[in-house]
């Protein structure tokens, strides 16, 4: 029977040279950089961690691929950019990925994965969160005095049937509704919900068992509670009083709101036709929401621009100034959006296209152990390099998708990296410092 597969290909002439390509050069990989990965999974002991905590039914005498290495092998393949379990087919021969996963022999295939994942349940999920909390405690050499847990939820479109899946007025598609908690650049939750319900939901117990895990680590910890207006409800802001953690908390806009702000906004309106220029001061005022049992401090940011008044509400229970509060403080919390789009544009935690509620849970937090692993280079190897504030896909883009001829012996495994590679001192000075101290 003829073979119709193409394996090469011929492109234009470079001076009367004919250049052709075929995928016969042996053991070359392109991401050399995976044993970076290797490196701070080992610095971390992330995945060691996980693999303690998760059940394997498996007859161990039967198994060729333990739990450990399928983990390190589906964690590893999302920072180094393939999202799609089908990759590996082609991926468990790259010598580059088998020896970061520490084996030298074939990996895992795509239906071996595709089983771990849909082993996963609830009890899964809340272990590895679990670690996730570990590992954020463990970063931490000295109690901090500080901590700020930011919440948001966004959506995660989906395009099949899957479990849980529910049409969004708001985002005007099918959906799911995770909610992360992030506390600067670490993760600590990523938990996924359907779209029908409440955009708060389940947060309030996240946060009271956030804060009392962190609370039983480090008792004199100041906890203050970060979010929009989708998660002012006010049972959340009574625990918060009530266990003295602080928060600020976007308040929408109403009328009762705006009528407590209507001289301060005419003036701004005066202002600015006197200037011809942005007008901005802060407000801080007394309000109750008809649900609340009290009154609150609520900081008004009163704006005026050419496109007219913009008044802005933030409630919160911390001292200060409103514009340190407001400016210093609940703005910043706009960072956390850049760290949701980092796990969903560049750690794929938006590909949850099993049928099964769990599984796609599962593939949700191994984008997270995905983000822990690329944080944990950012945060243990980059600072002070021209990488230290550099995204996850910048950091896979010069650091882990690497050219190298690997050859392997009895004795040794060489990786010879590309000598045209421009980072070449950086990617040192990274394996260097992500050696164990």
């Amino acid at each position: 029977m003829t073979n119709c597969t193409q394996e090469s290909f011929d492109f234009p002439a470079v001076k009367r040279r004919k250049v052709e390509v075929a995928f016969s050069g042996g053991d070359i990989t392109s991401d050399g950089g995976a044993l970076l990965l290797r490196e701070v999974d080992r610095r971390l002991g992330l995945l060691e961690a996980v693999h303690r905590v998760l059940h394997d039914p498996r007859d161990t005498g039967r198994v060729v691929h333990s739990q450990l290495s399928l983990l390190r092998q589906r964690v590893y393949g999302l920072c180094l950019g393939y999202e799609d379990l089908n990759d590996h087919q082609a991926l468990r021969r790259d010598p580059a990925i088998q020896t970061a996963v520490e084996r030298d022999t074939l990996l895992a295939s795509q239906a071996t994965l595709c089983r771990l994942e849909h082993r996963m349940d609830r009890q899964a999920a809340v272990a590895l969160h679990e670690v996730l909390i570990q590992q954020f405690i463990d970063s931490h050499a000295k109690p901090p005095r500080k901590l700020i847990l930011d919440f948001d939820a966004t959506d995660d479109r989906v395009h099949g049937k899957q479990e849980g899946r529910f049409f969004h007025g708001y985002y005007d598609h099918y959906c799911f509704l995770p909610l992360y908690v992030f506390c600067g650049k670490q993760l600590l939750v990523s938990y996924l919900r359907p779209s029908s319900v409440d955009g708060a939901k389940h947060a309030w117990a996240i946060l009271a068992l956030l804060v009392k895990r962190l609370r039983q680590t480090w008792p004199k910890v100041k906890i203050i509670f970060r979010a929009d207006s989708g998660f002012c409800r006010h049972r959340m802001l009574d625990w918060c009083d009530h266990h003295e953690v602080g928060y600020v908390v976007g308040l929408a806009k109403n009328r009762r709101l705006l009528g407590k702000v209507t001289i301060e906004r005419e003036t701004a309106a005066e202002c600015f036709e006197a200037l011809g220029e942005k007008v901005r001061f802060f407000e801080s005022i007394r309000y109750a929401a008809a649900t609340w049992k009290v009154q609150r401090r609520v900081i008004a940011k009163i704006e005026h621009t050419a496109k007219g008044s913009n008044p802005r509400f933030v409630v919160t229970n911390l001292k200060g100034s409103s514009e340190s509060i407001y400016d210093g403080l609940y703005c910043a919390r706009g960072e956390m959006e850049n760290r949701i789009k980092e796990q969903q544009l560049g750690l794929f935690a938006d590909r949850t296209s099993s049928h099964y509620w769990w599984a796609n849970q599962f593939r949700l937090l191994l984008s997270s152990l995905a983000y822990v692993l690329m944080e944990g280079i950012r945060r243990l190897a980059l600072k002070g390099t021209e990488l230290a504030k550099a995204q996850v896909t910048t950091l896979r883009l010069k650091l882990l998708k690497v050219g190298a001829v690997i050859l392997r012996n009895t004795r040794r495994i060489q990786f010879l990296l590309s000598s045209a590679y421009p980072h070449q001192q950086l990617f040192l000075k990274v394996a260097a410092r992500l050696r164990p101290t």
